[in-house]
């Protein structure tokens, strides 16, 4: 059996983020997506927030949704998982994502990592971008999960509020 981990910080999830998921949920036996909480980072929305919505709107029997804090090649140890899943946008993912494969599996010499080009229709998707899009009151439907487009756009109407200082 292969288990694999597609980690992110999926702040929100969106629906680039998604195909990535059900393309691996169909290369291997089972996929953990781990929410990464990374401690330079902080957030639109809590690590807890991203994982009620990745298990709202990933309905695979083969993928598990959970949550870590410390180094993802120790994560993956623990889990006994040997592939890393990663998506790739642009050729400027890349530079940076092989750089992570490389320290993964220096610190993990039995973990690969496996890169998912994105599909065309997301190629320019990020949490970023998802998020600027809600804070302007743009239509989600293209670039959200349609379970949580209400939430997101809740969390920037607040986020919008407190920066115009009401």
């Amino acid at each position: 059996m292969i288990t694999a981990i597609y980690p992110g910080s999926f702040d929100p999830v969106t629906l680039g983020h998604l195909n990535i998921i059900k393309r691996a949920a169909n290369a291997f036996d089972q996929v953990i997506v781990c929410v990464m909480v990374n401690s330079a980072k902080s957030g639109t929305f809590s690590p807890e927030e991203r994982v009620d919505f990745l298990r709202r709107t990933i309905h695979l029997d083969n993928v598990e949704i959970d949550m870590h804090t410390g180094l993802l090649a120790d994560y993956a140890r623990k889990k006994g998982a040997r592939v890393l899943v990663k998506g790739l946008r642009a050729v400027s993912d890349f530079e940076a994502e092989v750089q992570m494969a490389v320290v993964n599996s220096s610190l993990n010499p039995e973990l690969d990592t496996m890169f998912f080009p994105s599909g065309q229709k997301y190629s320019y998707l990020s949490s970023t971008v998802v998020k600027e899009l809600a804070r302007y009151s743009a239509n989600l439907t293209e670039v959200l999960p349609r379970e949580i487009i209400e939430d997101v756009k809740m969390k920037m109407e607040i986020k919008r509020g407190e920066c115009d200082g009401k």
